[in-house]
């Protein structure tokens, strides 16, 4: 009963209009009789009426047909999708005499694309131009006249799919390009083979069925013969010549590091180089479109998910041929007995190989393409199993199919010239084993038949019992126990065959989220703060503007009254009540006079309107005069007390002093925070960090260190309000946005943190720490295709990166070159030795194609090395394509400089055109040896290495742990000296100090001379209580001619070290080197006891005063200054700072026991005495 509800709308006719032809030409005259057949697959759908044709007026045919199409059928979508409708132009010729019937002669053909229809239009209108076909008379066209063109309209009346359809389900566009580097026993000689491809693609959710490639042919290198890029159709029917080609469809041609397959590493580019260019091909160059339901669509998603490798099959096929065609039909007539051998013999397929094509980034977000290169294997039915979990391939049965196709579109009577019974036995057959997609057409209609590379039900069971089945070709040898070994198939291997495929969908199988719904996401976790404070118009705020305004007329009027009557009160005679009411009258009249006090009274107006309309709501006139009088002497009283309030508010009897500007800014309480921090004292850390909040709470930066520090002491709930805050205040701050993903990961909301680390790549999509980030998260997950993604992007972004700094590293020593040459161009007028003929190019030329300089050139040797000026756009070519010696050097040169400026930030975006090739030049010319290809840049260190170094910084401490595991499992990474000192940095956060003086002694066996790892060495022995050791290790870092990445700590714990063995002199001069780096309370500290133990009581009262300045609550600062002021015999001064060393809560018992010591020596300085 449900079925029935499903199925209630009735099959949609498609109707094919053909409107007119133009520009036809006929075989004897211009003027042509002609007519349109008009086919779709193997069915004819009708001829329209013939209508002259001439140079001046179109032919008028306005001829339609229908094919009817059902809904509930995808595979009625997959075939409308796939297979065009051909329309063959015939000419009528004229009857001779004696003639009995009418002969016709064809013209040309092209072909009709209904994938509009399925995309959910409902017109759609072509104009297409007309084929020839071979012995045509529109071969004769000139190609600068009008070419011959229909003009074609489908349409539906109803869209195909509905909404849900076109949501659910999806279209899948697979093209088929070429195989490369095949087999070197393949020839051009002799007999030609056919060579197909196969593939499985889900039909519903539970079945499957092969798409097939046939028709690929042996061609030579691109060297010899130009490929065709434009596609063809994958079941062109009737169409001949050039009517097989999609209209303007070809196929694409990306760059090496944008492909998704395999064969990108810099090792294989030049076997794929010279593949392309010199070694024979198998092109297909074919399109196949095939639609998925729904059911389909999470079938095909979630095996990818469970297995990413999918196989595509390659196989030769014996060569079609019509007249063994016609011996096998009469062999099957005259000895039924053999038909069964004869179909094997002319389905069996050689060289079986497969390629293992990774769909994984098909389940990356937003992903609808994958095009690569992918490697060629022998084919085992063990090696598929344990690559693609499946039990056997497709290969015999997308033989049989792919060579019924070929006979098919070869013109042989096999298989298809059979009787009337026995194709209505198919139908009913095919109609029997499953529900069928085409309705029947009545009325004269007609009807569409399954996809003939699909398999049907009845012949799948059998192609996968023959399939499993041991395959002759597929069998070279068998050893008990083992699995079989393909001989042909290993061929492929031995000749590092690959194969070129594209994939796409019209929508993502994971959809991406854009941008606007992150950010909107990011605003529902942390709402964005408003720069300032929201004020609404209330009676609050009318009083609040009224005594703003108060004040400001009350300043304008002391500054008038100051002008006036300023030299009069600076004497210091007392004042009379006579002479100040005389003063002001007189300012009473002065600002009546000028209009001072009207714009006074105007200023205030605004304000007493608020007052009025706020808060004593009064909107409307008074009905009488009394009710308006009682409202004025109520409102005059009220804004007299608020004048009072304002006054007293804003003046006062004396000037109040100036709140003096902070000695220290921002970045100084950041670097004592930092100093505190390392020093452990995190109780000063927290209040440096604090303050600086307090300076500037809209400063999103303050907010994220500060985030940094709590993290750094585990307060996960403190970083947490930090890092909300940083977002608060800017919604696309990348760092807070990864750090707050980074706790909301500690604190296991994984959605939150997937949103967050989402949106900080964004924020910035070149970052390469946001993808790196965001595929540790997805590691921690455990979502390992995301995390592929992730690293795949910040991988591609690096090596951009690296080609960035080689090109402007080429653009300076250009630069430079071009300088000296401008020098030096007298020089370069005159004949060098080497140069051909004797004679110098002119130094325009020179300058243009910045050819290799002479021995005797100042130029470093990575500019000659470089081609003669050769840019990175050029470079960038011959890193996708064999550099040819057959170019012009001058010809290379001024092509590099003119694409130089549009080089795309990717390498190997640009294609050197194919015309070019095997141009012929002079001879001289070729003899020129043509420069090396550059080699591609290798980036200063890898994603993980920059992701860490960041990490460590913002002690993200369980990132940090991932990170370096990836970047101990990285090709160029490993156990580098770099990862061990991070690994040792990582180990000191954590307190394990004796993991980290391992990693360190095995930096140190990489790079003895490594200031970094010294450094590390030396806080580690610090750490533990080795100051021995701990000052050697900083003596040695010191003494390196570069200097480690942080050297004030260093200072300040060498120093400290020297301060304990009393050498007091060195402690000074380290101390001094701390200051002169970066200056703090504790550097200046230091200064002023070695000072003082020094007995440079001067020297030592400065330091302690700077140290004071910086930091007023150290009470050590003040302990030291009491001892000083003890020592100079300064007793008032030395009793205050003995005080405030007291009152900021001096813990250090020994230097108060020597404080009271000095003062009982003294006599003075203790106030309790």
């Amino acid at each position: 009963m449900d079925q029935d509800n499903i199925q209630t709308r009735p099959p949609e006719p498609i109707t094919i209009t053909v409107l007119r032809a133009r520009n036809l030409k006929g075989t004897k005259a211009d003027s042509v009789q002609v007519m349109v057949k008009v086919e779709f697959g193997e069915k004819t759908l009708g001829d329209s009426p013939k209508v002259e044709c001439s140079p001046e007026v179109p032919a008028e045919l306005n001829f339609s047909t229908t094919i009817n199409c059902t809904y509930d059928d995808p595979l009625a979508l997959d075939e409308i999708a796939h297979k065009p409708v051909v329309l063959t132009v015939i000419e009528g010729l004229p009857k001779e005499k004696k003639q009995k019937e009418e002969k016709t002669a064809l013209l040309g053909q092209c072909t009709v694309d209904l994938l509009p229809l399925v995309k959910g239009e409902t017109k759609h209108k072509y104009t297409l131009v007309v084929n020839p076909l071979p012995g045509s008379p529109l071969e004769g066209i000139p190609p600068e006249h009008a070419k011959p063109e229909l003009d074609v309209v489908v349409s539906v009346n109803e869209p195909l799919m509905d909404s849900p359809q076109v949501s659910s389900g999806n279209l899948m566009t697979i093209t088929m390009e070429s195989l490369l580097s095949p087999p070197e026993s393949w020839t051009l000689a002799g007999s030609q083979y056919c060579y197909a491809a196969a593939l499985p693609i889900p039909v519903t959710a539970e079945k499957e069925a092969p798409i097939i490639f046939a028709g690929g042919a042996l061609k030579p290198g691109a060297d010899k013969e130009i490929p065709n890029k434009q596609k063809k159709w994958a079941m062109p029917g009737s169409a001949q010549g050039n009517a097989i080609y999609i209209p303007d469809s070809f196929v694409s041609s990306d760059s090496i590091e944008d492909e998704d397959g395999e064969l990108r590493a810099k090792e294989d580019r030049d076997h794929r180089m010279n593949s392309e260019s010199e070694k024979l091909r198998v092109p297909w160059n074919t399109e196949r479109r095939c639609y998925m339901e729904n059911s389909a669509v999470k079938s095909f998603q979630d095996k990818i998910a469970k297995c990413r490798y999918w196989p595509v099959e390659i196989m030769r096929l014996p060569p079609p041929a019509a007249n063994k065609g016609k011996k096998h039909a009469a062999s099957r007539q005259g000895n039924p007995g053999t038909t069964g051998k004869s179909k094997d013999e002319e389905g069996s397929i050689s060289y079986h190989g497969v390629a293992y094509i990774n769909l994984a980034p098909l389940l990356y977000p937003g992903v609808k393409r994958i095009r690569g290169a992918y490697r060629v294997h022998a084919y085992t039915d063990h090696a598929l199993h344990e690559k693609t979990k499946r039990k056997t391939g497709y290969g015999e049965e997308a033989g049989r199919i792919a060579f019924n196709i070929l006979n098919r579109n070869s013109a042989s009577p096999f298989p298809k010239k059979a009787g009337k019974e026995k194709d209505e036995k198919k139908e009913k057959e095919v109609k029997k084993g499953r529900s069928m997609s085409i309705a029947s057409q009545h009325h004269g209609g007609h009807t569409l038949n399954p996809p003939e590379d699909y398999s049907v039900s009845a012949k799948s069971e059998m192609g996968s019992h023959m399939a499993s089945q041991t395959i002759k070709s597929d069998t070279g040898s068998e050893v008990d126990g083992q699995a079989p070994v393909n001989v042909e198939g290993q061929q492929y291997v031995d000749s590092k065959s690959y194969i070129m495929l594209e994939i796409s969908l019209t929508s993502p199988l994971i959809p991406k989220r854009p941008p606007e719904e992150l950010a909107r996401r990011v605003a529902e976790y942390i709402p964005p703060r408003p720069l300032f404070p929201k004020r609404t118009d209330g009676a609050q705020r009318s009083v609040e503007d009224f005594h703003n305004q108060v004040a400001s007329v009350a300043n304008l009027i002391l500054d008038e009254f100051r002008d006036q009557f300023g030299d009069e009160l600076k004497t210091e005679e007392p004042q009379s009540n006579e002479s100040m009411e005389t003063r002001r009258q007189k300012l009473i009249y002065e600002l009546n006079s000028s209009g001072k006090y009207f714009a006074f009274k105007e200023q205030l107006k605004h304000a007493v309107v608020k007052i009025v309309r706020e808060k004593y709501l009064k909107t409307t006139t008074f009905d009488n005069r009394q009710e308006l009088q009682t409202f004025l002497s109520e409102l005059y009283v009220y804004l007299i007390d608020q004048m009072h309030v304002a006054l007293g508010r804003s003046l006062a009897l004396e000037d109040q002093p100036p709140v003096p500007t902070p000695l220290t800014d921002s970045a100084q309480l950041k670097h004592f925070a930092r100093e505190a921090e390392v020093n452990e004292n995190f109780e000063l850390a927290t209040k440096y960090y604090q303050e600086r909040i307090a300076r500037n709470k809209n400063d999103p930066t303050n907010w994220f260190e500060y985030g940094t520090f709590c993290l750094y002491i585990n307060d996960i709930t403190k970083a947490e309000e930090c890092f909300k805050e940083c977002i608060a205040i800017d919604q696309k701050h990348l760092q807070g946005l990864l750090l707050y993903g980074v706790v909301c990961t500690l604190l296991e909301k994984h959605e939150a943190a997937e949103t967050f680390f989402e949106a900080a790549t964004c924020v910035d999509p070149r970052s390469i720490l946001a993808w790196t980030m965001l595929g540790l998260f997805y590691d921690t997950v455990n979502n390992e295709i995301g995390a592929e993604m992730a690293y795949i992007e910040a991988n591609k972004l690096n090596q951009a990166a690296a080609w960035s700094s080689v090109r402007q590293q080429r653009e300076e020593e250009m630069a430079k070159d071009k300088k000296d040459m401008d020098v030096t161009g007298e020089e370069l007028e005159a004949p060098h030795p080497g140069d051909q003929g004797g004679l110098a190019p002119p130094p325009a030329v020179a300058t243009e194609t910045k050819q290799p300089s002479p021995p005797s050139s100042d130029k470093p040797p990575t500019s000659a090395r470089s081609g003669g000026g050769r840019s990175m756009s050029d470079r960038r070519q011959s890193a996708t394509r064999r550099s040819e010696p057959h170019l012009h050097p001058d010809n290379s040169g001024t092509g590099s400089k003119l694409k130089s400026d549009s080089s795309m930030s990717r390498p190997g975006s640009q294609l050197k055109l194919g015309s070019q090739r095997g141009t012929p030049q002079p001879a001289d010319d070729t003899q020129e040896e043509q420069p090396p290809r550059e080699p591609t840049p290798i980036p200063k260190c890898s994603v993980y290495m920059q992701a860490i170094d960041w990490l460590l910084e913002v002690k993200a401490v369980p990132f940090t742990e991932r990170a370096l595991a990836h970047e101990l499992l990285t090709p160029t990474g490993g156990p580098t000296s770099d990862y061990h000192i991070c690994y040792a940095r990582l180990k000191l956060q954590k307190k394990e100090f004796n993991d980290a003086e391992e990693s360190l002694t095995e930096a140190l066996q990489f790079d003895h001379q490594n200031p970094d790892a010294w450094a590390l060495l030396g806080h580690v022995k610090y750490m533990t209580g080795d100051t021995n050791n701990a000052r050697d290790c900083y003596e040695r870092t010191i003494s390196f001619v570069s200097d480690a990445s942080e050297m004030h700590s260093i200072y300040l714990r060498l120093a400290s070290i020297y301060l304990q063995d009393r050498k007091f002199e060195d402690a000074k001069n380290t101390f001094l080197l701390a200051c002169k780096r970066s200056p703090s309370c504790v550097s200046w500290l230091g200064v002023g006891i070695a000072c003082y133990r020094l007995d440079e009581l001067s020297e030592a009262e400065d330091a302690l005063s700077e140290a004071n300045i910086l930091n007023n609550t150290d009470p050590e600062v003040w302990a030291y200054l009491s001892l000083v002021c003890l020592k100079t015999g300064r007793q008032l001064e030395s009793e205050q700072a003995y005080k405030y060393a007291l009152k900021v809560n001096l813990q250090d018992q020994e230097l108060l026991a020597e404080i009271q010591e000095v003062q009982q020596a003294v006599g003075f300085g203790n106030p309790e005495f």
